[in-house]
């Protein structure tokens, strides 16, 4: 996936004790500008999605999302996104797309906006950008 000029790194995480469970979210640009936010109900993936979907919707201009959820970054990388739309919805296993009504906003802000890219990192590998939206993903989680 080709980075837009001049992207802007935003890492997101998503967490959730128990699945389904409470559950947290959080995307950081750095130390100092970051958000989060959290659930009484439910999973991790919904949680890693909606923290990609914030941090869209709250950053202007070309952006790189750095995530450790395969599941949102293959979305993008792997174009899951157009077959599920060429498909009405329908993943490859014929069965309706989990967690569309978080997907429908993403998909749209990514194609919309046309200067989103995705990309992953291992999780608690020491990256300290990663480490930080794990922390506030997970503190938003605890309440």
């Amino acid at each position: 996936m080709d980075v837009p000029v001049g992207a802007t790194r935003v890492w997101t995480d998503g967490a959730c004790s128990g699945n389904p469970g409470p559950g947290g979210w959080a995307w950081a640009l750095d130390e100092m500008s970051f958000a989060s936010g959290s659930a009484a109900r439910t999973t991790n993936q919904r949680m890693e999605i909606q923290a990609a979907l914030e941090a869209v919707l709250a950053n202007d201009g070309p952006l790189l999302v750095v995530s450790d959820s395969t599941y949102v970054v293959n979305c993008f990388r792997d174009r899951w996104w157009q077959g599920w739309l060429d498909r009405g919805w329908v993943n490859s296993a014929k069965l309706p797309v989990a967690n569309r009504d978080l997907w429908e906003p993403l998909i749209g802000a990514f194609v919309t906006r046309g200067d989103v890219a995705f990309s992953w990192v291992k999780g608690h590998s020491g990256d300290r950008m990663n480490d930080l939206v794990d922390a506030l993903a997970v503190a938003a989680a605890r309440g």
